[in-house]
């Protein structure tokens, strides 16, 4: 490539920042730095631009929206896709389940995925109160809590106690839900899909939930993440950081995204609605969910790979139909491109599983992010302190 003795490699451009070179790529995925791709296929850095921001300092307010930096080496985000430890979690779905990608995201720990089952009688108990209407979601936030008052281990915060305490509390947070158990040996995606799925659900699509699974157990710093990573820095136990992951969660712009997708494909109902379903949507100043992502501009992948894994697993299947004709017209209106939240609801949708499915999905899958970045957060000796920018009267 001409002109390349400007551009220097990776390695050199997180030297002279200072920083790893996780931190780097997150810079790129920011729109802080720019790359190329020498003809070796590796990435350069323009080093003046480097230098600049040598001189600068690391940014804190990247432009674009207020962003905190913190360095992690559990996930990065790349331009259409993310990495756990370095590697392409889209490649690792194709056969991998939650229990590997925790064991690789906790650096250990890939055997013993069983609850107490005394604490899982006790996280049913507690829900027996609840309306038969509750989400799975909301049944989660009460599940954990129940767990963590079953476990007297749960203050021992080293990284195999968190890593043990993790497998108990994924396997317990799937138990406790309302439906069929299954044997313990069991991959954590198939018990899973015996709790959510509807009667008469293609088994196909067992596999298509896994890969979503894998897809979904991280995605670096999103909201709730940043709300477990504050709670673990000052010594919150594992349950408690996953409980305010779960609350971080339910906001409709985070996990509860999946929920608007499955609302309204139920509510068209059938392909020949979309184009009006949709156009009333965008009329009334709503959002199409399931479309565009405040990270990667250009495309979500993980949005186009499990969209292709769902359709490859029920092909015909009528209601992927109504998906179809949706996508549609999102072209046909030049709406931003898919990202994973439509192919998740479309997953819950096209399994029959009850309302709010992808979000105990999409909490489930996270937790094990969570306690990743949680073990980080227990290593180290500070805690986050963020500051506010005060604007309020001076007396």
């Amino acid at each position: 490539m001409a002109g390349m003795d400007k551009w220097i490699n990776a390695d050199e451009a997180a030297r002279r920042l200072g920083v790893k070179p996780a931190t780097l790529y997150a810079y790129v995925s920011r729109g802080v730095l720019t790359r190329r791709k020498a003809e070796d296929g590796h990435s350069v850095f323009d080093a003046a631009e480097i230098d600049r921001l040598a001189r600068r300092g690391r940014p804190r307010r990247p432009t674009g929206g207020n962003e905190l930096v913190i360095e992690s080496a559990v996930t990065m985000l790349g331009e259409d896709r993310h990495y756990y430890r370095g590697r392409d979690a889209i490649g690792l779905a194709a056969d991998w389940g939650l229990e590997q990608v925790a064991a690789w995201l906790w650096q250990g720990g890939a055997e013993g995925w069983a609850a107490d089952p005394q604490a899982v009688a006790a996280a049913r108990t507690a829900q027996e109160g609840l309306a038969p209407a509750v989400l799975p979601l909301e049944r989660l936030q009460v599940i954990v809590t129940a767990l963590a008052v079953a476990d007297p281990m749960r203050f021992n915060l080293d990284p195999a106690a968190v890593a043990q305490a993790g497998r108990g509390l994924i396997a317990g947070m799937v138990e406790a839900l309302p439906g069929p158990d299954a044997p313990g040996e069991t991959p954590v995606h198939e018990r899973l899909w015996r709790k959510l799925a509807g009667d008469g659900a293609d088994p196909a699509l067992a596999d298509a939930l896994r890969f979503a699974m894998v897809l979904l157990a991280d995605h670096e710093l999103a909201s709730s993440t940043l709300a477990v990573r504050v709670g673990a820095s000052v010594r919150a136990d594992p349950y408690a950081v996953v409980a305010a992951g779960l609350g971080v969660t339910s906001g409709a712009l985070h996990g509860g995204a999946s929920l608007g997708v499955e609302t309204m494909l139920a509510e068209i109902g059938e392909p020949g609605r979309a184009s009006f379903a949709m156009g009333e949507r965008l009329r009334r100043g709503e959002r199409i969910p399931g479309f565009g992502h405040a990270v990667y501009r250009s495309g979500d992948a993980r949005g186009e790979a499990l969209l292709e894994r769902v359709r490859a697993a029920v092909p015909g299947h009528p209601r992927l139909a109504v998906a179809e004709a949706v996508l549609d017209e999102a072209g046909r209106r030049r709406l931003p491109a898919v990202n994973v939240d439509l192919p998740l609801g479309l997953l819950t949708h096209l399994a029959g599983m009850p309302r709010g499915a992808g979000e105990a999905i999409f909490a489930i899958s996270r937790t094990t992010g969570w306690l990743a970045h949680a073990m980080e957060e227990y290593a180290s000796p500070t805690r986050l302190r963020l500051r506010a920018a005060y604007t309020g009267p001076l007396q």
